[in-house]
């Protein structure tokens, strides 16, 4: 019998095949995931796409077409350029730990959910047939690395939704209907490269863009106005023509007009067109004097201008011969003869004490200011502690064996210099041709500024010593503070020059709010420096077991955010940079702290160095935080999850990791502590005492629960970075 209506034979078949598959729902993806793909696969109109389904299904064991998974999480979903329809819907946040989404050059339409996913990094819907405004959303995004929403019909303007959008590379909305000015937080874009705003009616000034490390900006075709900040006319790829500005940039007051000649456009002169130079107009006041310049009177002023001149001439040439004649008179009075040398021939003009510093050509130019003596008084007291072991622990500040060559000059007496980095060019490793150094953000210094600014790295400001060489504080001229990290001999005779410079390039493309900055470097007679920005709230491991007063006023749900920055930061690590980088030297002394106890991971990139230290293991192993397999040589992103186990351990006890002082039994915190982390009554008793309770009971639970995990004996058990973010998110 044929059905009468046929949305009750739809639904019919819905039934009967919900019937037929609900025994086999069971399977490798997470639940969660499953109901978030099938919602999606029904919002995309059921397109024919390989073994996906409206509902039920394995995603991650049955290979769906552009799926991607990490154990049993969805974490990309790749289907750009396959002709796919319907709209977008609120479940798409329910993706547990989604990374990608690509549904680029497709004809998805309607607007854009408010509810996407928090663990999203990179988010492409751009060449689609989107409408409506941008979702304001985005600002919970904290992970976004790249959002590409070009070429749709969205309208509105930009929301102010980037304050904690601090990792975002690249943005693209070019191509849409937006109009507006651009929102303050756009300020807040502190990582930002590229940024595509062509073909849209944005408006008013780009002064919120002139302190951005931009690369690439193409705001072409829009109605900005005003004059052009300068620092914008220094991006390698700048598109700005279709708008119209004022002028091509802020005049300085050295070439600005007399007020009695204004600035008018030239008849052919049309706005935007930054090529046309606009003529002079005459004001009316210099228009009614035109009768004072008749020939006599041009005459009469040239006679009067030469008579000036003859007279400015003849009393500079008296001054000159003043100032020479007094000059040599003093020198003969003075001889100069402190200074000599007995036998010294006195017409050589050049002193011994003044130094010659070698400059390298290609790699940076050296401003000479002035000459001055390196001051014997400390920059400043600096706090213990940079990412190192620090002098409480008894460590002896300067090795023996760590000491780095003397440089080929005199100490007491440097010259005061200027670093200027060297604007597009890079400094390239022949041998991988993927590592570049951009010299434009990372700044190349010499020895003689690095010593200025350390006092000659004198013990004053000497902050600690790691693994990888000691660590001073330094004073920029500017004022800005930044710590110097002296790679050691050991570590440094493992790497040629040309490899330093690829390490060099390789940590500074590590962008990430949780990660510390590289700044600078230093690749001079045959010495390794890298100079990374400062904390100065000291590292976690002294905020936990040396700061007893700073350790009581630290709260639950402080531990639970640091936690969660150090976990992001080796999330990053792990599945943000291709090929994923581990870390190695995952430690409490090496989480800094900021003015707001932000996290900021410390050592990253470095494992190449660490890689060949014959003592990695035994240095490692004896503090606490190595993981099993480490004893056999092997290390993975596996073993920095076990390290950040450790971490929280600290956290949620107030223990050392390792610490003799205390019985033997409870020397190692993971062997003392694993025993408990699933019994509650217990887990209460090993809480550090200084929270006196303020913590709820479920959240000790669960985050005992996400340690279990991480530092289980098997590397296979534990659980990816991912999935650790998103469980410590869910406890904020």
């Amino acid at each position: 019998m044929g059905c009468v209506n046929y949305g009750v034979c739809v639904g019919f078949v819905v039934v009967v095949f919900t019937a037929l598959t609900a025994p086999f729902c069971a399977g490798l993806t997470d639940p969660r995931d499953v109901a978030a793909i099938n919602s999606l696969y029904v919002a995309l109109d059921f397109p024919p796409l390989d073994k996906w389904l409206p509902l039920g299904g394995d995603p991650c064991g049955d290979s769906w077409q552009g799926v991607l998974c990490v154990f049993s999480n969805v974490t990309e979903i790749r289907l750009n350029g396959m002709n796919l329809g319907g709209t977008l819907v609120d479940s798409l946040g329910d993706f547990k730990s989604i990374i990608v989404l690509d549904l680029s050059n497709n004809h998805i339409g309607g607007s854009i959910p408010n509810n996407l996913p928090l663990t999203i990094r990179n988010f492409s819907l751009s060449g689609n047939q989107f409408t409506g405004s941008i979702p304001e959303s985005l600002a919970l995004l904290s992970q976004l690395l790249d959002l590409s929403l070009g070429n749709n019909h969205m309208t509105g303007g930009i929301p102010d939704a980037f304050q904690q959008l601090t990792g975002l590379i690249n943005l693209d909305l070019s191509a849409n209907n937006l109009s507006g000015q651009l929102p303050p937080s756009t300020v807040d874009l502190s990582s930002l490269n590229t940024l595509h705003l062509q073909n849209n009616t944005l408006s008013g000034l780009l002064d919120v863009l002139q302190d951005l490390h931009l690369t690439d900006l193409n705001i072409e075709n829009n109605l900005f106005s005003g004059p052009i900040p300068t620092k914008l006319l220094a991006i390698p790829n700048f598109r700005k023509g279709g708008n119209p500005f004022n002028t091509t940039i802020i005049p300085s007051p050295s070439t600005a007009l007399s007020p009695s000649i204004a600035w008018a456009p030239s008849p052919g002169y049309a706005p935007g067109n930054l090529a046309d130079v606009p003529s002079i107009s005459i004001a009316p006041k210099f228009r009614s004097s035109r009768k004072f310049w008749t020939t006599k009177g041009v005459i009469g002023i040239s006679i009067t201008g030469a008579a000036i001149l003859f007279v400015l001439g003849a009393c500079l040439f008296v001054c000159r011969y003043c100032r020479d004649r007094k000059v040599k008179k003093d020198s003969e009075r003075n001889d100069v003869g402190a200074y000599k040398a007995p036998g010294e021939n006195p017409n050589n003009s050049k002193s011994s004490l003044q130094p010659s510093l070698p400059v390298e050509k290609g790699s940076y130019t050296v401003e000479k200011v002035s000459i001055q003596p390196v001051s014997k008084e400390p920059i400043m007291k600096p706090q213990d502690g940079y990412g190192v072991d620090n002098r409480r622990t008894g460590i002896n500040p300067k090795p023996q064996d760590e000491q780095l060559p003397p440089p080929p000059f005199p100490l007491p007496l440097v010259e005061k210099v200027t670093v200027k980095p060297l604007a597009p060019a890079e400094v390239t490793r022949s041998d991988h041709p993927s590592t570049s150094l951009n010299s434009g953000s990372t700044i190349p210094f010499t020895i003689a500024t690095l010593q200025q600014c350390t006092n000659s790295f004198s013990e004053e400001n000497f902050i600690g010593e790691g693994m990888l060489g000691s660590v001073y504080i330094a004073e920029l001229p500017d004022g800005k503070l930044v710590a110097v990290k002296k790679v050691g001999i050991t570590a440094s005779r493992q790497q040629s020059d040309d490899e330093f410079l690829g390490l060099v390039s390789r940590i500074s493309k590590l962008q990430h709010p949780n990660i510390v900055n590289l700044v600078g470097y230093c690749n001079e007679h045959r010495q390794h420096l890298l100079v990374y920005e400062y904390c100065g709230n000291g590292t976690l491991h002294d905020l936990l077991h040396v700061d007893e007063e700073n350790h009581k006023k630290l709260s639950w749900n402080m531990r639970i955010r640091m936690a969660l920055g150090a976990a992001r930061a080796l999330q990053y690590l792990h599945e943000g940079c291709q090929p994923p980088i581990v870390h190695r030297n995952f430690k409490s002394a090496n989480i800094l702290l900021d003015e707001k106890l932000a996290v900021h991971v410390s050592d990253c990139g470095l494992d190449l160095l660490l890689s060949g230290s014959t003592t990695e293991f035994s240095g490692r192993y004896a503090n606490g935080y190595g993981a099993p397999e480490l004893e056999s040589g092997s290390y993975t992103c596996q073993s920095d999850v076990y390290s950040l186990g450790v971490v929280m351990l600290e956290l949620l006890t107030g223990r050392k990791s390792y610490d003799r002082s205390r019985p033997r039994g409870e020397h190692s915190l993971v062997r003392w502590a694993i025993p408990q982390l699933h019994d509650i009554d217990a887990l209460s008793k090993m809480v550090d005492p200084s929270l006196n309770g303020a913590y709820p009971v479920k959240s000790l639970s669960r985050f005992a629960d996400i340690i279990s995990r991480c530092v289980q004996w098997e590397p296979g058990f534990r659980p990816p970075m991912s999935e650790i973010v998103q469980d410590l998110l869910q406890m904020i």
